[in-house]
């Protein structure tokens, strides 16, 4: 069987790079885009960065501001309707994963039609979206350069995971200059997100050897960065370190897919509306000790690639170490301890499990659960 390999045609890191991107638009023959964002970043007037940018290059713009943390069918509906009223030509989505899942979605319907709860699951599109510029302001989701798209539908309470190679963006912007105001919380999260990103890729059934690179060097780069770039918000090395990251991270997971731990975490937000990366890291060491049972090898590789002496440790010790390493970091950069913090209901944890198990994600978990099996998860998580 042969390997599809997904990731925007092209990118642009470091500091700088916005300036290079918005050059880049103008090369490409766009007129005028729809910027999907959300109420933060305009507010706090990062937004105004990329407005001065497209005014100097001269593209016509208009924006969409209303993306929630966790964006909805409504979002969707709502940007569409501007970008058709508009009449923009390309979508930018600026900030972390919840705009570019908001912009994706809206991209896929402008030329899809439909609503975005028909393209749940996999390669569900006919036509590829409108073309999408994606510039980053997180260092975790990697939404801005995947081939996933998740959005919450109000009505069922989930999160729909739409895995389609037609909302991949054209362009990926990683400027660490927008990423220095994140503040410690949402740098947290994010990084953790990023790290389940490149775990459970290098232990999905899907994984190859460029999406095992990737998924180690992206290890590697956030043991050695995320506590600086959480503590110190303007170093820019750790943040363009931590950028590189993700972006390495979701190249591999974008390829080899991911497993319960974003199966349940979906779960979790859409029930609950809690920050996506936060319900990742709170979960990860759970589902690797259940996947130990299986791959206790690679993850003790994980753990040699988070810094770990590895050399006198068996496969078992090695994956109890990484469980150990994971629990370490999410306490020193504060991560709640468990999900109960988070306001997670017990009574809920069979309707949660049910609907993990529906989730595309989980497909390439490398041990295959049963309801009972995620419902213990779940009360590991507690």
């Amino acid at each position: 069987m042969g390997y599809k390999f997904f990731m925007p045609p092209m990118s642009f890191m470091g500091s700088g790079s916005l300036k290079d991107g918005c050059e880049e638009i103008v090369s490409l023959g766009f007129k005028k885009a729809l910027i999907v964002t959300d109420k933060v970043l305009v507010d706090i007037k990062l937004v105004d960065t990329l407005i001065e940018a497209l005014k100097i290059n001269k593209v016509d713009f208009a924006i969409f501001d209303e993306t929630l943390p966790n964006p909805t069918m409504k979002n969707v509906n709502d940007g569409l309707e501007i970008l058709k009223k508009e009449n923009c030509d390309f979508v930018i989505s600026f900030g972390g994963g919840s705009p570019h899942d908001c912009a994706k979605g809206i991209a896929l319907l402008a030329t899809n039609g439909g609503k975005i709860s028909d393209y749940e699951g996999v390669n569900k599109s006919k036509k590829p979206q409108l073309p999408l510029v994606a510039i980053n302001t997180t260092a975790g989701t990697a939404s801005e350069m995947t081939i996933f798209c998740i959005i919450t539908d109000e009505v069922r309470h989930i999160k729909m995971a739409i895995v389609d190679k037609h909302v991949n963006p054209i362009l990926a912007i990683n400027d660490p200059e927008l990423m220095v105001g994140m503040p410690k919380f949402l740098t947290a999260a994010t990084g953790m997100d990023a790290l389940t990103h490149a775990i459970e890729a290098y232990v999905s059934t899907a994984a190859t050897p460029i999406t095992d690179a990737c998924a180690l060097q992206a290890m590697k780069l956030i043991s050695k960065n995320l506590r600086t770039a959480v503590e110190n918000g303007k170093d820019i090395e750790a943040r363009d370190k931590m950028a590189y990251a993700e972006f390495l991270a979701g190249m591999a997971f974008n390829n080899a897919s991911l497993g319960y731990v974003h199966a349940m975490a979906h779960q979790l937000g859409g029930m609950y509306d809690l920050p996506h990366g936060v319900c990742n890291a709170v979960l990860l060491p759970h589902v690797q000790e259940y996947n130990a049972q299986i791959v206790p090898d690679k993850l003790k590789e994980c753990a040699s690639a988070m810094g770990i002496d590895v050399s006198k440790m068996n496969d078992k010790e090695g994956a109890v170490a990484l469980i150990t390493e994971i629990k370490k970091l999410s306490s020193e950069i504060g991560i709640p301890k468990g999900i109960k913090e988070l306001g997670v209901k017990e009574e809920d944890f069979k309707v949660l499990a049910t609907n993990a198990l529906k989730d595309a994600c989980g497909m390439t978990n490398p041990k295959q659960a049963t309801l009972e099996e995620i419902v213990e998860i779940f009360i590991k998580a507690m």
